[in-house]
């Protein structure tokens, strides 16, 4: 295997990729008795419409969940129950671009670990089983849409975004997931699960060999196709409506602001615009900025006010919300300060702070092992290196993240999403 070192971190990365095109990679944490595997697929509530052998191919809403509740399924039982009873802890999830199957065990890890790359790489469905499972993907898709927080993110989804599937819930609607069948299933599975199109990250106190080893032994042979994606026409720079609510059962209004960021191409460039985005937001209205202890002391935010930069399926957005009994007032707030520090630019010593503070995050994050092996992942789907990152960080400057405020957070760019109390709370 290839190894790199980051003397910054004290970090080492074992990697290699397979005949059949799987990348593993392996972290090694000596002394740890806890160890961790993540193996993913670049696959996620987003891909609905892609091309196999020349051919487009459209799905239902909600195919990769359904596909990820399916696939601890195998013919002789429960994956998921084989992995407990073997002391692992499993679980997986399905975002808009990614679905991933994990654990975490002291003993048994190798045993576990073939398990894992078994089941997630020998799909078994039956119309009865699906059948089945669209009853109790139903009812979790009603439970959902009645909570406030998916509301209030789906109403600035749909604010900010005309076509891009980030629009429509992950797991589907109940009609879309009527749509399912077995066959559904095993094509997006010999589409999405090859090796080609997924990667394995192990963290702990083990030998990348022993890994590398296993994961030769267990997988497919062939190498598959990387499909390509349609997420739909290319979409304004503006919000396609600037305020959108909604009344559900909650004490105080939540909301949303967000607004559309500008595209990058994968690599070096995607990971730069996350980190200076992240620090645009900490600086605009984290929990240290002045104007977050205003609206604080006015009553305006709580402790549970949170920013966040995200991107997938092509779409590049921020993200700011939490409670507030005005958030319309907290929404003029923001903007307010955002064309301030596009103005005057950004105060120095609080970017220093910020800075420090954002350095200090991505070093604490390397002693987590599910977050080390999320961020190699996603780093190797989207084609930078996720150790890099403090690097990266220690580059930016104040410009940078005025420009990014000035580029990506102007009042035309924001809609807000909210969710008044209907009165029954």
């Amino acid at each position: 295997m290839k190894s790199k070192g980051y003397d910054r971190i004290r970090e080492q990365v074992f990697t290699e990729k397979l005949e059949n095109g799987l990348t593993v990679f392996v972290v090694p944490k000596r002394g740890y008795n806890k160890k961790y595997a993540f193996f993913a697929t670049d696959y996620g509530g987003a891909d609905r419409r892609f091309q196999r052998a020349g051919q487009w191919i459209d799905t239902p809403m909600g195919v990769a969940h359904f596909l990820e509740h399916k696939m601890f399924d195998t013919e002789d039982g429960n994956a998921l129950a084989n992995l407990s009873a073997n002391g692992a802890s499993p679980n997986a999830f399905t975002s808009s671009d990614i679905t991933a199957y994990f654990f975490e065990s002291i003993d048994k890890f190798e045993e576990n670990l073939e398990i894992l790359l078994q089941f997630v790489s020998v799909p078994y469905f039956t119309p009865e089983s699906v059948q089945k499972e669209q009853g109790i993907i139903g009812q979790e898709i009603r439970m959902t849409e009645d909570e406030p927080d998916y509301a209030v993110y789906y109403g600035l989804m749909k604010a900010l975004y005309r076509h891009n599937p980030l629009r429509d819930s992950v797991a589907g609607t109940v009609e879309s997931i009527a749509e399912i069948t077995a066959d559904t299933l095993y094509n997006c599975h010999a589409v999405f699960y090859n090796p080609s199109n997924m990667v394995l990250c192990v963290a702990g106190d083990v030998e990348p060999e022993s890994i590398l080893e296993l994961a030769r032994r267990i997988l497919p042979k062939e190498a598959g196709e990387i499909p390509s994606r349609d997420y739909g026409p290319a979409e304004s720079s503006e919000p396609e409506i600037r305020r959108t609510e909604k009344k559900m059962s909650v004490s105080i209004p939540i909301f949303l602001i967000g607004a559309k960021a500008k595209p990058v191409k994968d690599g070096a460039d995607y990971l730069r615009q996350e980190l200076v985005g992240n620090l645009a937001l900490d600086i605009l209205a984290g929990h240290s900025s002045p104007l977050y202890l205003r609206l604080y002391q006015q009553g305006l935010v709580n402790s549970g006010f949170s920013a966040t930069y995200e991107a997938a399926a092509g779409a590049f957005y921020t993200m700011l919300g939490g409670e507030s009994k005005d958030p319309d007032t907290v929404f003029e707030a923001i903007k307010e300060e955002a064309l301030a520090i596009a103005k005057n630019g950004c105060d120095k010593d609080l970017f220093d702070r910020q800075k420090k503070a954002a350095l200090g995050r991505q070093i604490r994050a390397l002693n987590a092992f599910d977050a080390v092996c999320y961020n190699m992942a996603h780093a190797y789907f989207r084609s930078y290196d996720a150790f890099e990152a403090t690097e990266v960080l220690n580059a930016i400057t104040p410009d940078d993240v005025t420009n990014f405020v000035r580029d990506n957070l102007t009042p035309d760019a924001m809609a807000l999403s909210v969710i008044l109390p209907s009165g029954d709370a």
